[in-house]
């Protein structure tokens, strides 16, 4: 069994336990009763050239173990905003991420950018929670979802206003995400499978996306020469959870990226 099929075995199992206490019917009446979607590809455009940065609220990770305990996520997603962020990106997967739905609820009261609820999104009730709960933007990767069902969930997702991260990891996975109509494409450089990290996936997957689709670097980003190095290879946006958590000061680290990029634009 591969790293991402056992995190999945647990989200499954996860999920039907809040569906238990929560059935679906309550949640999309929450969702109905949510305050409407923010705009997350227009916020990921980068038409006025640079890169945006979707800021993530990340305590802990399969590869690295702990990263920080974060003891306030709405602060530093507050720092993240002031930082110059385009998006957020919450952790909600508890146990091998240690995230929540307490943090996504944390984050949106106190942001208003769009969110990012980034979990493994195998059932449309985690997208209907997802709404419930005010995010803007779901995951979708490609690897942990047959076409069928990708193409209903990405189609769920759109119907309720928000939109979807679609992430990839091979030229397989990418023509799937385009054959969908998928409009934000990820590119993750690690393996979901084996948490390999291999930077050169990106560019060689890059060229493969859509003119008019948002190209996303996910995962990899140590410092301002691997945002320099992402936006090069064609990337409008990057991912960035550890290198930021990590820092003493992540409001700055941010700023740091986004101008990054935008000297390359320049």
């Amino acid at each position: 069994m591969s790293v991402l099929d056992d995190i999945i075995v647990g989200v499954r199992a996860d999920l039907d336990s809040r569906r238990t206490l929560l059935p679906l019917e309550e949640v999309q009446v929450l969702a109905d009763q949510a305050p409407g979607p923010r705009d997350a590809y227009g916020a990921l455009s980068t038409k006025g050239g640079g890169v945006r940065v979707i800021a993530e609220v990340k305590r802990k990770s399969p590869s690295k173990g702990a990263l920080s305990d974060i003891p306030d996520p709405a602060e530093l997603a507050a720092a993240y905003e002031r930082g110059g962020a385009s998006v957020i990106s919450v952790l909600t997967e508890e146990r091998r991420f240690g995230g929540s739905l307490e943090d996504l609820d944390a984050v949106r009261a106190a942001v208003d950018l769009p969110i990012l609820r980034k979990d493994f999104t195998v059932d449309e009730y985690q997208i209907w929670e997802a709404r419930a709960h005010g995010a803007d933007l779901i995951l979708l990767i490609v690897a942990a979802l047959d076409d069928g069902t990708l193409r209903s969930l990405l189609e769920l997702t759109e119907r309720l206003g928000m939109h979807a991260l679609v992430e990839t990891h091979t030229t397989e996975e990418v023509e799937r995400a385009v054959a969908v109509g998928a409009r934000i494409i990820g590119v993750n450089v690690r393996n979901l499978k084996t948490l390999d990290i291999d930077r050169s996936v990106f560019p060689a997957l890059a060229g493969l996306i859509p003119s008019d689709a948002v190209v996303v670097a996910e995962s990899g980003v140590r410092d301002i020469a691997d945002v320099e190095r992402f936006v090069a290879d064609g990337a409008q946006a990057v991912l960035v959870g550890e290198a930021l958590v990590r820092h003493s000061n992540p409001e700055e680290t941010v700023r740091e990226f986004a101008r990054a990029g935008s000297a390359l634009h320049s």
